[in-house]
């Protein structure tokens, strides 16, 4: 009995052992409880979390490249952040290298979640009294955070931003996820993105990075706001070399580079982004708004110099005055360079206006076409003699840029001096219309004023054209005659709708020899380039359009308000700046193609009698003055020549027109007859009002009458 009692008695359950077992199950409850909690909350969490960003369609500031794929400018985000789209093969693999090593040295190999790093910066923080003193978070962690935009300050958000990047391993690859923080990642201000930093603190691309510019990019991300070195260089100095000197530790890097490191400065301001071919580059965004990258013909480094060029040449001009310069490739019409102004921000000069494709008056530069249509019509030959005499059709009486008369000059030597007056003769003969016709075979686009036919006025700048017709009119100069379409990359190649050509071979090559022996500015060399000059009238525009054997280039200097500058010419003010852009073409200098078959070599005398001489058609419609005028001093004038304080200065009295000798006359008493010359120089007694007169050999005469001081 008492035995049965003593195994019932050991049977029964002790009390600690109850407790226990209720503890567990309690535990156990709670676990389970709280990990059907953390299901709910991740499947919560998931299902709120953001959409895999695709690296293709992330949204990045437009940018656009040159030909080579060279940034030429880029554009904010429309949240106004400078953010470059980037990828690890586009970063100096050294500053990757030390980026993992710094941020996650497990990178390759976890899910997503480090989560020894997890329970370590967990234990810190305990002990630290709630002090965070790591963070624990993986690259792909901080991924997930800068898509979020949110600060993972609780627990809640560390949970969310775990849950995200365990989603975001399982459907990027791991260069993808890098890829993703070297464009998301803060470096101050609006900079987002390891290409946009490199650019703002070194000016240059993360395609090469120093051992010091490496580490303080590592540093940024950690605190952009504090540590950036615009605003606060000494901690971007000290939180710099604290990566460098966590990298040592690590074996990333030797002491002695770390050492070294340290010595180089921490960039103090921000550098200014690119912006080159800025107006060109604003119309590619605008015409192709949803594209993040637009690509052009044009060549970084010959954009870059072109515009450092035009920018110098203004300052020295004027502070009102713009230029603008435009190359291109005279094979494909590949446009190389674009420079609409003196400089985009220059308020004086009105910088914003995009002088390449302003209307304006083109000057003489038209005549080069107006002699090809009367080679290629058999009217003359380059050595073809022409009269430059005062001549007047109707009511137009054209008169030469510096008023004076050559007499019988080969045309050769009428383009090349670029005198007006045989160039309407022959405009005269070879029609207007035909003129504008062949510009138009060009590419150009002549603006006539409304419901006006073509006059001879065209001839000598009275036509509406931009910089760019008139490279594209060049352009086919250089091409044997046929046209060029320009093409800047915007929209699909120009299919050329143009089936003849601008001119014959043999006139386009016999224009082009003319225009090599134009005497160049004093910093051109001669024969090397192929150009013509132009100034419109009242000096509003100084024109200088040339060619080698590969590249066309147009120069167009004034102001963009149509403003007169006085002394502004082509030859003086747009000639060597062309001779200049022409320096900076580097291995695209190239020589004047040569001659076509059926080019005739010949003197004037070798040539055939009806090529000896240009005649018009209808000699008898081209009225012919030619009575001489005192061109200096003119009539009513006060002349200062230092009379009343004794002394007896020479007075130079110059007459244009006429036909010599000429006979000068003072207060009707002769002084000088000169054979040949156009000038003579008269010592006034003291002084007082004199009457001058000019007789030439027709016994035709003019009279002024001055005031001598």
């Amino acid at each position: 009995m008492s035995d049965e009692g003593t195994k019932v008695q050991e049977k029964q359950p002790r009390p600690w052992v109850a407790r226990l077992t209720l503890l567990g199950f309690s535990v156990f409850v709670l676990v389970l409880a709280g990990v059907i909690q953390l299901v709910s909350w991740t499947t919560t969490i998931s299902a709120s979390l953001p959409p895999v960003p695709d690296l293709e369609t992330l949204a990045v500031s437009a940018e656009v490249t040159d030909r080579d794929g060279l940034l030429l400018r880029p554009f904010t985000t429309s949240s106004g952040h400078w953010r470059l789209p980037v990828t690890r093969a586009e970063v100096d693999k050294r500053f990757i290298d030390m980026l993992i090593a710094y941020e996650d040295r497990g990178f390759a190999g976890h899910a997503g979640v480090a989560w020894n790093s997890m329970l370590r910066a967990a234990g810190q923080f305990v002990l630290a009294g709630g002090r965070v003193v790591s963070g624990g978070s993986t690259l792909t962690m901080q991924v997930a955070r800068l898509i979020e935009g949110q600060p993972t300050r609780n627990a809640f958000g560390k949970l969310r931003q775990m849950i995200h990047a365990q989603q975001l391993e399982a459907s990027l690859s791991k260069d993808e996820i890098l890829d993703l923080y070297l464009t998301l990642a803060p470096y101050g201000g609006n900079i987002e993105g390891i290409r946009a930093a490199t650019l703002a603190y070194f000016g240059k691309e993360p395609t090469r990075l120093t051992t010091a510019e490496a580490a303080l990019l590592v540093a940024l991300p950690q605190s952009p706001e504090a540590r950036r070195p615009d605003r606060d260089s000494a901690a971007a100095l000290a939180s710099r070399n604290m990566v460098l000197d966590r990298l040592v530790s690590l074996g990333t890097i030797a002491e002695e580079e770390a050492r070294a490191a340290k010595l180089e400065p921490i960039p103090t301001a921000r550098k200014p982004f690119p912006m080159l071919a800025a107006h060109m580059a604003e119309q590619a965004v605008k015409a192709q708004p949803t594209a993040r990258t637009v690509e052009l013909t044009l060549d970084k480094r010959l954009q870059d110099a072109l515009e450092r060029l035009a920018a110098a040449r203004a300052r020295m001009i004027d502070p009102r005055v713009s230029v603008a310069i435009l190359a291109a490739d005279i094979d494909t019409g590949e446009i190389l360079a674009s420079v609409g102004s003196a400089g985009l921000l220059a308020t004086e000069s009105a910088g914003f206006v995009d002088m390449t494709k302003a209307i304006r008056s083109p000057g003489s530069t038209l005549k080069p076409l107006i002699y090809g249509l009367a080679f290629e019509l058999g009217l003359a030959h380059p050595q073809s003699l022409i009269e430059d005499r005062p001549t007047a059709f109707g009511g137009y009486v054209p008169v030469n840029f510096d008023g004076f008369n050559r007499g019988t000059v080969t045309i050769h030597d009428a383009l090349t001096q670029s005198l007006n007056i045989p160039a309407v003769v022959v405009l005269d003969a070879v029609g207007p219309a035909r003129l504008v016709s062949r510009l138009k075979r060009a590419y150009a686009n002549p603006r006539l004023p409304v419901d006006t036919a073509p006059s001879l006025a065209v001839g000598l700048g009275g036509v509406g054209i931009t910089l760019r017709d008139l490279v594209s009119v060049y352009a086919a100069l250089a091409h044997g005659g046929k046209p060029v379409a320009l093409y800047d990359g915007l929209g699909a190649r120009p299919v050329p709708h143009v089936s003849a050509d601008v001119l014959d071979p043999v006139s386009a090559w016999y224009v082009s020899d003319i225009l090599a022996d134009v005497p160049p500015p004093l910093n051109g060399s001669p024969g090397r380039v192929a150009y013509k000059t132009g100034t419109s009238y009242g000096y509003r525009d100084a024109w200088a359009i040339g060619f080698d054997g590969k590249t066309v280039v147009g120069v167009w200097v004034g102001r963009p308000d149509g403003a007169p500058v006085p002394g502004l010419s082509g030859i003086t003010g747009a000639a060597p700046i062309l001779f200049e852009a022409f320096d900076r073409l580097g291995s695209r200098k190239a020589p004047l193609p040569k001659a076509p078959p059926g080019v005739l070599f010949a003197s004037n005398t070798q040539l055939p009698a009806p090529l000896r001489r240009f005649r018009h058609p209808n000699e008898n419609l081209v009225a012919r003055i030619s009575a001489p005028e005192i061109a200096f001093p003119a009539d009513g004038v006060d002349v200062d020549l230092g009379l009343r304080g004794g002394a007896l200065s020479p007075l130079v009295v110059k007459v244009r027109n006429g036909v010599p000798p000429f006979t000068f006359f003072a207060n009707g008493a002769p002084f000088g007859r000169s054979q040949f010359a156009r000038q003579d120089s008269w010592t006034p007694d003291g002084p007082g009002y004199v009457t001058l007169s000019v007789v030439d050999a027709q016994g035709r005469g003019d009279t002024v009458t001055v005031f001598l001081d």
